[in-house]
């Protein structure tokens, strides 16, 4: 097969995830992450000398690097392609446009790096990207029908400070109204940030104006990749690649956590 022939030539795989751990970032709209052991090796050994260690997680399907299903969000009560957003919940999960109807990814994906176009290594507090921002980082690339845009935005520099990261107080750069629609006009199937939120968050706002969510999840139907570590991929130079990334098949779930890779030759 041409498909392995390729693996066999030679690839380098980014891991494009934010590690999953106890204190996090989060935001505050989602439970967050919990991990602990609840079995420990020498709990209870068995009479061979084997023993077992397993753990108990809880989490949000918006926690971590995650992808958003249609069902995420809703506008004046309506769902992607107007579906009741109400009755479309009844039963205690979503009937229709669940993340198990996401199908898994393996399709060409496009880096747009905001910082590398202005200069900077991170995108100001609050920095609203435009379609002129994004036109500009394609820097005479195409972005076709199908593919996956990922934004850097520089901000997992600071995930290691969960407030700075969540930002509501001093604001996260994003995606604005407009440069959601403006990646929605050229087809793509999906589209990520590595920030908590995708949108522009204003200092002191929160989530409490999402155009960009609006724009791609209720008026296109694009799915939406947040969390995501895009610096390694950035720092390397790399703006084109294979995109992987599969949700867990959770039936009528709003979302999943992911971990997406980029293929790139070698």
């Amino acid at each position: 097969m041409r498909l392995l022939d390729a693996l066999t030539a030679g690839t380098r795989v980014y891991d494009l995830a934010q590690p999953l751990e106890n204190g996090m970032p989060c935001s505050p709209s989602h439970p967050g992450f919990h991990f602990a052991l609840i079995r420990r090796h020498g709990d209870r050994p068995t009479p061979d000398g084997g023993s077992g260690s397993n753990e108990l997680i809880t989490l949000g399907g918006h926690v971590g690097t995650h992808i958003d299903a249609l069902a995420h969000a809703a506008h004046d009560g309506r769902l992607h392609g107007g579906l009741d957003a109400a009755a479309n919940s009844l039963g205690g999960r979503h009937r229709a446009l669940g993340v198990d109807t996401v199908a898994p990814m393996l399709c060409r994906g496009v880096l747009l790096d905001i910082p590398a176009l202005h200069g900077t290594s991170r995108l100001e507090p609050g920095c609203g990207i435009t379609p002129d921002d994004l036109e500009h980082a394609l820097d005479g690339g195409e972005l076709n029908p199908g593919d996956v845009a990922l934004v850097r935005t520089g901000w997992p520099q600071l995930y290691a400070d969960p407030a700075a990261y969540v930002g509501h107080a001093t604001g996260v750069p994003g995606l604005t109204g407009e440069a959601a629609d403006w990646l929605a006009a050229h087809g793509v199937r999906a589209a990520g940030s590595d920030t908590i939120a995708f949108d522009r968050i204003r200092p002191g706002l929160g989530h409490t104006r999402m155009p960009a969510h609006r724009s791609l999840l209720v008026e296109h139907g694009v799915h939406i990749v947040e969390v995501l570590d895009l610096e390694e991929l950035a720092a390397d130079g790399v703006r084109e690649f294979l995109f992987v990334l599969v949700p867990l098949k959770i039936l009528g779930a709003t979302g999943s956590p992911v971990r997406p890779l980029a293929v790139v030759e070698v």
